[in-house]
């Protein structure tokens, strides 16, 4: 573009949310508290399961991979943006911008492919019940993540490719609160339609080939419930899918938008809210939808606590008898 300085772009400034000194404080305050907790949350879940015996099986497998997937998606976004609310520093590196970019496309991607592998655990557990244990093996699930995350990494890397190849010039302010791919584009001074076409055809890949996947499990899981002749019997098996549907529709339904036209969402206000909700908002309430709709994690938690509790009552018992035998006797 003519009249542009060519220079390079050495740092980016996010802008973020535009706010006084007590919102900021508040802002501040309600971010790390939600980070905090959705890393416990995650943990305690990945924790739970690795130590009940009734929980290995291939659904906790793969929610145990989400877990361990979430906690690494809100990391690559939440830590740089708490310490912005405060900081009047909001600098960050094209090769930060660059690299926050990758991981944060890596673990959305992965997560859009995972949800779609649950769907089909569960179209498989009760669609196809009696060889559920013969098709679902150990070795097909491990495949099954390995390829999640395949599939993250291959479109992570290539999105990555095009952007980084953009110039950037003399614009060096993103109005946002992390390197998105819409800001970045907007900002961009050299041309950038060959770089939104792949974006918005990996979009659609990634999306909607998973989303497609996830509605014909849940239309063939449908079909096979309403043939369940007690009423029992069918709503058990829906209360094993009804906290996965819950996720899939909280974290479709706010990056849909965003992630199918990058570039047209960049114009709209609301567009840093939204991205609020799938970055800080959802991961923050998966893990309390899987404990607190799933009988199964909520029986384990509790025997979790319980042998803790347990163990840590012994331990002091057996402390204190050891005290009192060393102590010699006075009488």
């Amino acid at each position: 573009m003519g009249g542009r300085n060519e220079t390079k772009v050495m740092y980016f400034f996010l802008l973020g949310f535009p706010t006084t000194g007590e919102q900021q404080l508040l802002l501040f305050s309600a971010l790390l508290l939600a980070y905090l907790l959705t890393v416990l949350e995650n943990f305690l879940i990945i924790l739970i399961i690795q130590n009940n015996h009734s929980l290995q099986k291939p659904m906790y497998f793969f929610l145990g991979n989400l877990s361990f997937l979430e906690i690494w998606y809100v990391s690559a976004i939440e830590p740089k943006m708490i310490r912005d609310v405060l900081s009047h520093d909001k600098r960050i590196s094209f090769q930060g911008c660059m690299a926050q970019l990758h991981f944060f496309v890596t673990f959305v991607c992965t997560e859009y492919v995972l949800l779609a592998v649950i769907a089909f655990d569960r179209f498989v557990a009760i669609c196809k019940h009696l060889r559920y244990a013969l098709i679902m093996s150990p070795k097909l699930c491990a495949q099954l993540v390995a390829a999640c995350w395949m599939c993250g990494l291959a479109t992570s890397s290539i999105k990555l490719g095009f952007i980084a190849s953009l110039s950037f010039c003399d614009v060096d302010k993103i109005n946002h609160y992390f390197c998105d791919i819409s800001p970045l584009l907007n900002i961009s001074c050299s041309d950038s339609s060959l770089a939104e076409l792949v974006d918005f055809t990996l979009a659609l890949l990634v999306i909607m080939l998973p989303l497609c996947a996830v509605v014909a499990s849940y239309i063939c899981i449908l079909f096979t419930v309403l043939k369940i002749p007690s009423s029992q019997g069918r709503q058990k098996a829906f209360s094993t899918c009804s906290s996965h549907l819950t996720v899939v529709v909280l974290f479709y339904s706010t990056t849909l938008f965003t992630c199918a036209h990058p570039k047209l969402m960049y114009t709209y206000r609301a567009n840093k809210l939204v991205s609020l909700l799938y970055t800080a908002v959802v991961p923050l309430l998966n893990p309390l939808i899987y404990c607190l709709r799933n009988k199964e994690v909520r029986v384990a938690m509790r025997r979790t606590l319980y042998l803790r509790e347990g163990e840590n009552t012994e331990k002091s018992y057996t402390n204190t008898n050891l005290l009192r035998m060393q102590v010699p006797s006075c009488i």
